[in-house]
């Protein structure tokens, strides 16, 4: 027997939980690893992703 999924449609809560801290500019920011120099400037960047959103933000040092 094969794994059962539930096809249940998620509630409005469970949605768009997380959400609303993001939405008034408290993003949760973690580094990103894999990308630190940008070759278009030719220097080292941080990037930045929020947990929560996905959104992306970049710091040129």
């Amino acid at each position: 027997m094969g794994d059962v999924i539930p096809f249940k449609k998620p509630s409005p809560f469970e949605k768009h939980k997380g959400k609303s801290l993001c939405k008034s500019g408290f993003h949760k920011w973690l580094v990103v690893k894999e990308k630190q120099f940008d070759v278009k400037q030719g220097k080292l960047v941080t990037v930045y992703r929020c947990a929560r959103c996905d959104a992306q933000k970049v710091e040129a040092k």
